[in-house]
């Protein structure tokens, strides 16, 4: 080439634009805030899907627990105190059958094993030779769930009924398919299971 522009030496020049640094900050700079936004939202979806889920089931449990405690059957030291011990308790015994002798020997057995006696001889025109099993249990309305369950441990199978009498005593009538009183063992065995019965579980409530 000629004129005022004249290459010289052995390099020719490189004819490409210049670089846009500017450009390339700003895009790095956009790149980093746009990963530190996706960061922080998923750290955010961490702790909903985890402590969240923790406080609510902690919430849920403790919920379900005051309401298992709610619906629990009283404890056995209550159900306990509403029976009245053998002591507390008075026994008409009452012979309905034609065996003589049989209700002073069960009532003789009866104190033995800490109940009251009260009445003893034959049993009333209405019942003589009228109970066909071991024996009837008789008493007022407030001894189905007290005395009356309390006797029923000596003489297993034995009918239980209220009347209208006045008074607490209770009436043990001797039916014609009596044997005897159950063994002594098994007798104090059934007592003790009456007076501190184990409390039946209670079903948890749905979503505990």
């Amino acid at each position: 080439m000629g004129g005022q522009y004249r290459i010289t030496g052995n390099k020719y020049p490189r004819m490409r634009r210049p670089r846009r640094h500017g450009r390339l900050v700003f895009l790095l700079v956009a790149s980093a805030a746009a990963l530190g936004v996706v960061g922080w939202g998923t750290w955010q979806l961490i702790d909903v899907f985890t402590g969240g889920k923790k406080a609510s089931a902690a919430g849920s449990s403790t919920h379900c627990a005051t309401g298992t405690a709610a619906k629990s059957p009283p404890s056995p030291a209550s159900t306990a105190q509403a029976l009245p011990k053998p002591g507390q308790i008075t026994v008409n015994v009452l012979n309905a059958t034609p065996r003589s002798g049989l209700a002073k020997q069960t009532a003789d057995e009866l104190k033995k094993r800490g109940f009251r006696i009260g009445q003893v001889g034959n049993a009333t025109k209405e019942y003589d030779k009228k109970v066909k099993g071991a024996g009837l249990l008789l008493g007022p309305a407030s001894s189905m769930n007290t005395a009356l369950p309390v006797l029923g441990t000596q003489l297993p199978g034995a009918e239980r009924r209220a009347d209208t009498r006045k008074g607490t005593d209770v009436d043990l009538i001797i039916g014609t398919g009596f044997q005897q009183l159950a063994q002594r063992p098994a007798a104090d065995k059934a007592l003790a299971a009456l007076s501190g019965p184990k409390p039946a579980p209670s079903a948890p409530a749905k979503g505990c």
